[in-house]
This record gives structure tokens, C-alpha cells and sequence, in this order.
């Protein structure tokens, strides 16, 4: 079961307002859901509180790499 949206998708503050990035809305549960940005009704990825938790502290810690360094 899919846990209940309980904010708006917002966009990251540091895109390129093109369209070409991610939006975030936060669940009940205290995880995230994450959606292209271009592809509204293409799905979303659901994150519990602890694999959101997760992410981020990869992301600060450089361990995520950035778009073209893959």
C-alpha cells in the first residue's frame, strides 16, 4: 500500500527551470515521493523515512554522482 501525499511536489530550488529535474512531496509516513518533472503521470518512486534518510547522507557525502559523471 502506498503511503498517503500530504504536501505539494515542489521542485528543487537549484534546478534549471526548464523542466529537466525532479519534484518531491513528502508522505504521512515521514518518506518522500519523487517524480520526473516532465512526466507528471509516469510514476513516482516511494521512499520510507529511512531510505530517504539514507539518500540524502549519500548525496552530502559525494557518494551520488552528478548528472554527465556517470
Amino acid at each position: 500500500m502506498k503511503p498517503e501525499i500530504v504536501s505539494e511536489f515542489r521542485k528543487p530550488s537549484y534546478s534549471n527551470q526548464q523542466g529537466d529535474c525532479v519534484e518531491v512531496a513528502h508522505t504521512a509516513d515521514g518518506g518522500r515521493v519523487v517524480r520526473d518533472s516532465k512526466e507528471l503521470d509516469g510514476g513516482a518512486l516511494f521512499c520510507p523515512p529511512s531510505q530517504w534518510t539514507s539518500f540524502l547522507g549519500a548525496v552530502k557525502a559525494g557518494q551520488v554522482p552528478a548528472a554527465g559523471e556517470r
